[in-house]
């Protein structure tokens, strides 16, 4: 298989005990948030009562995904030439694990598509990451993953961090996304072209039995997914588990486009 790997910790390969391939994490550190602030930037106490200011990759509001007090792991570079040494990876808010490096999923989904783990899109020889894609009368974009010879169709695959909770849902976005709907764009015309579109929900915390659109927050993404499911873009949403010092794809979850307010 052809693969371009990117950002950190891509092509890193563990298995939990059960043998299954997992994405590896760095050496992760204890703490507990106190504040979020500037939507980038984190005040965490590391165990012993240091505080460090933490980088947050993660562009959304972060609802329902931490309280101040609440258990955290950071990893730390010694890359001199970043300001903030410290990266805040994951947050525990009472149910388990949330995933909120939103530069984490990808690699997991990725390393999961290789290795055959999420049956519909298993049996392809070729993937890559990073697709610039365009269509006729389709304004030109950047797709996650293209897979290619295969059983079925060629595929572009959008793969989407959702960690918002509301009762028993997962919700998708937690804020508006203008750039989520443009996703479901180039995957709608994907499929007229002949391909397999398909969005990926990466449900990065353990709650949650469903996975629905957050049609409070950005009613019109939710339309956008109908329209994108109407059109024939697949709509597959995956389990993220969070073991010790790895991620791992767990089941497939379902997905409902009836509306709901969060």
């Amino acid at each position: 298989m052809r693969q371009r790997s990117t950002g950190p910790s891509a092509g890193s390969r563990l298995t939990d005990n059960t043998g299954v391939p997992a994405l590896d994490l760095p050496e992760l550190h204890d703490g507990r948030i106190l504040r979020r602030y500037q939507r980038f930037l984190a005040d965490v106490e590391l165990v012993g009562g240091r505080v460090v200011t933490a980088h947050v990759p993660n562009t959304g509001s972060m609802a329902t995904c931490w309280n101040a007090g609440d258990p955290v792991q950071l990893s730390r570079s010694d890359n001199p030439r970043r300001k903030l040494a410290w990266t805040l990876e994951r947050v525990d808010a009472g149910g388990g694990w949330i995933g909120v490096n939103t530069a984490r999923p990808n690699h997991v989904i990725a390393e999961a598509v290789a290795a055959g783990r999420i049956a519909p899109l298993a049996g392809y020889r070729s993937l890559r990451r990073e697709v610039h894609w365009r269509a006729e009368g389709c304004e030109s974009g950047r797709l996650d993953l293209g897979l290619a010879e295969g059983p079925r169709p060629d595929a572009l695959v959008e793969i989407k961090n959702v960690t918002l909770l509301a009762g028993d849902r997962l919700c998708f976005p937690d804020a508006v996304s203008v750039r989520g709907r443009r996703h479901l764009g180039l995957l709608s015309a994907a499929v007229a072209a002949g391909m397999r579109g398909v969005m990926v929900f990466a449900l990065n915390r353990p709650e949650g039995r469903r996975m629905t659109p957050a049609w409070d927050i950005d009613p019109a993404y939710g339309e956008a997914l109908r329209a994108a499911a109407a059109a024939g873009v697949e709509l597959l949403a995956v389990r993220l588990r969070h073991l010790p010092g790895a991620i791992v794809t767990g089941e497939l979850v379902d997905v409902e486009l009836g509306k709901f307010e969060v």
